[in-house]
């Protein structure tokens, strides 16, 4: 006979979806994004001076970078500050956090960029473990970038 017990709930773990962006951010991160050639980097950074809890914007910027340690630096941001607001938002460490949920991507975003540059970089292992965690935080995976 075993001590564990078993969860027999078919609710699953708790679901953590975060809250959408301020509508004026969101409307400047747009706009930011579609601004043409080199220019559109600077516009994304001015986002983010400007909302610098916009998770999204991290992301993006993340996706500008102009190396792959710059890359790292802004989803490393990114998804730390993801981390602060899923706390904020009642996470506990544990449950799902999933792609599906638009206010979710952000963190996301951020979290598969910094797995992605973390092994262009060679750390390996915490390519791995962001990897990992976002299969924990989302079984489905996150698309792909394209």
């Amino acid at each position: 006979m075993s001590d564990q017990s078993v969860n027999l709930s078919t609710s699953g773990p708790p679901e953590t979806v975060l809250p959408p962006p301020e509508p004026e951010a969101a409307h400047a991160l747009q706009q930011a994004l579609s601004t043409e050639g080199a220019a559109r980097r600077e516009a994304v950074a001015a986002v983010v001076a400007r909302w610098p809890r916009y998770l999204d914007a991290w992301a993006r910027l993340g996706d500008l970078g102009r190396d792959p340690v710059e890359r790292y630096a802004y989803y490393r941001i990114g998804y730390h500050r993801g981390l602060d607001t899923l706390r904020a938002n009642g996470w506990r460490g544990t449950g799902f956090v999933r792609w599906r949920h638009e206010t979710n991507r952000g963190f996301l975003r951020a979290m598969r960029g910094l797995a992605d540059t973390a092994a262009v970089i060679g750390e390996l292992d915490e390519a791995e473990r962001c990897r990992l965690f976002i299969l924990q935080l989302d079984p489905a995976g996150i698309p792909p970038q394209g």
